[in-house]
């Protein structure tokens, strides 16, 4: 019998999951976890749609589940329809725990945490940091403890790599009372960031991490962290997944008081706002034609090209800052769907960042790395493509 581990990513309206086959022992000496497949279930609220990838990255269909998921109306519904698919195939497995990614961990988790009934209570608190991600997160706890009373789970946190930030990278300039309430800046992405650390060593002789790291992570959401040593000091992100770059739908950075001037004049009430700032800004918002990168790279129309010019904006300013916050800099990585994939965004922002001695090599950046500087360059620069799954396996195994 082999142990598995279900991995779940509850978004506001997508569901990602993935097994994975625990190395013998379960000790770190012993390995890796293996990925046996993984999937997600698209459009939830609209026509569900189920993609299954199996060990190799192959897509393949399996109609009957993917008739059954389009009956799903909610994460709830298509959950319970994932857990009995994974106890109806599970004949020469046994699944043993089941990890889960909890976008906000507050003041309290600064590490991955064993479900209990107090944890739940404190993450219920903490719920209304990340309105539009938490409640999705809790819900897929609650169904797997519903499926499976006594399985064990641990919820792993996007905040939490962040939690090494000194004081001063995580104060807001307001009142100290609202401080103390919780109002800082957090952080997020932080398993993708975890894991890229670790695999960049391993693409480097001698496994020794750059001191002086700059990761950017670029999907449709997207943020950079300053990591020195090993360690976050300063990121883009901060309250909330508003913060920062300039993203898919959402803003990024922006005057506070842009924000009290739709209040004000525009009578816009506080759903309408979050709505405008988190679902029709960004690259969508800017360019009126998409949110996806590669239609924009491919559109003929000016606004799909200042949408493309602002976002590189962003990222090139933002490499400035970090690299202050770092003193210098010996490595930018490139992470996340457009990071790993988009060569045009990573010339244009490599381009903008040679002030700081990076010097592309357009051949390697053509076939997207993983190294994409010129050879024996002071500083490099890199495509390390993420697995956040993977990271939520091994805290999972080593938490239960």
């Amino acid at each position: 019998m082999r142990d598995i581990v279900v991995v779940l990513n509850a978004g506001s309206s997508s569901l990602k999951f993935a097994l994975f086959a625990a190395p013998p022992g379960r000790g770190p000496s012993q390995g890796d976890p293996l990925a046996l497949l993984r999937g997600q279930v698209e459009r939830l609220g609209e026509t569900p749609e189920l993609r299954i990838h199996g060990q190799s990255g192959e897509e393949f269909s399996h109609p009957p589940r993917q008739s059954r998921v389009r009956q799903a109306r909610d994460h709830a519904g298509a959950l319970e329809l994932l857990l009995d698919w994974f106890e109806r195939d599970s004949r020469d497995t046994r699944i043993v725990s089941a990890g889960h990614r909890v976008v906000h961990g507050g003041v309290h988790f600064s590490g991955p945490q064993p479900i209990t009934a107090p944890a739940m209570e404190k993450l219920a608190e903490i719920a209304p940091l990340a309105p539009l991600h938490m409640p999705h997160n809790l819900a897929a706890i609650q169904a797997v403890s519903k499926w499976r009373p006594d399985l064990p789970q641990v919820a792993c946190f996007d905040t939490a790599f962040h939690a090494t930030q000194p004081a001063a990278a995580t104060r807001l300039a307001l009142p100290r009372a609202y401080g103390d309430a919780g109002l800082r800046r957090y952080g997020f992405h932080g398993l993708s960031y975890e894991y890229v650390v670790g695999a960049l060593a391993q693409k480097i002789p001698g496994h020794v991490l750059p001191r002086r790291l700059i990761v950017a992570h670029l999907g449709n959401g997207a943020s950079m962290c300053a990591i020195k040593d090993g360690r976050s000091i300063a990121t883009t992100m901060g309250f909330s997944t508003l913060d920062g770059l300039m993203m898919g739908t959402r803003c990024g950075t922006i005057d506070p008081g842009v924000l009290l001037y739709l209040l004000d004049r525009e009578g816009l009430d506080a759903a309408a706002l979050s709505e405008l700032l988190y679902d029709r800004s960004g690259l969508l918002g800017v360019s009126g034609i998409s949110s996806d990168m590669r239609t924009l790279l491919a559109s003929p129309e000016p606004e799909a090209a200042e949408a493309i010019e602002l976002y590189c904006t962003r990222i090139v300013r933002e490499i400035g800052s970090l690299a202050a916050a770092l003193g210098g800099l010996d490595a930018l990585v490139f992470t996340g769907g457009v990071g790993e994939n988009a060569g045009p965004i990573r010339a244009t922002v490599c381009d903008g960042a040679r002030w700081l001695g990076i010097e592309l090599d357009e051949t390697a950046n053509a076939r997207h790395g993983p190294c994409l500087t010129v050879p024996a360059n002071p500083v490099t620069a890199w495509v390390i493509p993420t697995d956040e799954e993977l990271v939520i396996a091994r805290h999972t195994l080593q938490n239960t």
